[in-house]
């Protein structure tokens, strides 16, 4: 039997500010059947966990817990039933809660290989972020070379991997961020538009007179509208998210709600378009093996790309566990392109 490891962990005890979150120490259980202990080496902040902290995450558990939607560790221990060679190797998990932690318990089903060679910190930027712009691209919208999408916040985790993937799929995109950031969206091959600008929608339709193939927005509200208005006969409005009401109280399912009903009354007309909502979690309770080899297969291809420098990863900054807070202020400061990335203390 393996022995005890001491974790620590970041705890979200409720409803709090940054820096309301809160540090603890305790002895990890030796893994049971299909486990193992895996010792992070990058985990990171994403949208949800901005949202978690509102109490505005959809299908978040009760607090207190251990946020922390994915992360990059190596083995090392493994219980009953599980492959004795997985310790000592690396591996990247998509656990929606509990990676904020030095050591974690993860089931060995969940562990999808990480290539020799990448960087924990540059893997762990395109796990779940990675994921959800290949399923997006690939599997909802069904993009093809020669087409044109337009990606809103193409300066973000999931947008700036969206643009990359989208190039060199060999599709044009005219991608949203604040003047700041447009350098960076240039060099990534997107033509940049001001998401500040009051005009925003204009200047894309000048960009695109004939409308385009897809548009995919995480903000939600009432300007999704206009993101529908933008596509030709035949495009795909791809929502995946409600940024727009991060800061409302109340009813986190609301606006959720009232986006599919509006997708699905979209998608009743008859012109050719399509809308989707994109969840990431869709299909695990339905059959959980052909989800979970699905975000493998599509985890591996990112991961590939990261490997042969195709993929380039936009770390933001990076933080050592015990200075969450500062990783989660600036994540949420809205200024920085890329992913904010939290690694074990040095």
């Amino acid at each position: 039997m393996s022995s005890i490891v001491s974790a620590t962990e970041v705890v979200l005890p409720g409803k709090v500010e940054p820096e309301g979150l809160e540090l603890r120490t305790h002895e990890l259980p030796a893994p049971g059947k299909g486990q193992v202990v895996l010792r992070m080496e990058a985990t990171g902040v994403c949208f949800a966990e901005q949202q978690m902290r509102r109490g505005k995450y959809y299908d978040q558990p009760p607090f207190p817990f251990v946020p922390g939607y994915d992360l990059v560790g190596t083995v090392t221990a493994a219980g009953e039933q599980v492959d004795a060679a997985l310790t000592g190797r690396r591996f990247a998990a998509v656990t929606k809660t509990g990676a904020w932690a030095s050591h974690l318990l993860v089931d060995a089903a969940d562990l999808v290989p990480v290539p020799d060679g990448v960087d924990p910190a540059a893997a762990e930027t395109v796990i779940v972020n990675g994921i959800t712009a290949w399923q997006l691209l690939h599997r909802t919208a069904k993009v093809r070379a020669g087409q044109t999408v337009v990606v809103l916040g193409a300066n973000g985790g999931v947008g700036s991997t969206l643009v990359q993937l989208a190039r060199q799929a060999g599709v044009t995109v005219i991608g949203t961020a604040s003047p700041r950031h447009h350098a960076t969206l240039r060099e990534l091959g997107a033509t940049p538009v001001d998401y500040r600008d009051p005009d925003m929608y204009a200047r894309i339709r000048e960009l695109a007179p004939e409308g385009v193939d897809a548009v995919f927005d995480h903000v939600g509200g009432p300007a999704i509208e206009d993101s529908w208005q933008l596509l030709r006969r035949g495009g795909s409005l791809v929502s995946y998210g409600t940024a727009a009401t991060k800061d409302e109280e109340g009813n986190s399912q609301l606006p959720v709600l009232k986006l599919f009903a509006r997708l699905n009354t979209w998608n009743a007309l008859p012109n050719g378009k399509s809308a989707h909502f994109y969840n990431f979690w869709a299909g695990k309770r339905r059959c959980q093996t052909s989800w979970q080899r699905r975000l493998t297969e599509d985890l591996t291809q990112v991961l590939r790309l990261v490997a042969d420098g195709t993929l380039v990863p936009q770390i933001a900054a990076t933080f050592p566990l015990t200075d969450t807070v500062a990783a989660l202020r600036l994540a949420e400061s809205r200024t920085v392109a890329g992913k904010v990335v939290i690694v074990p203390e040095t």
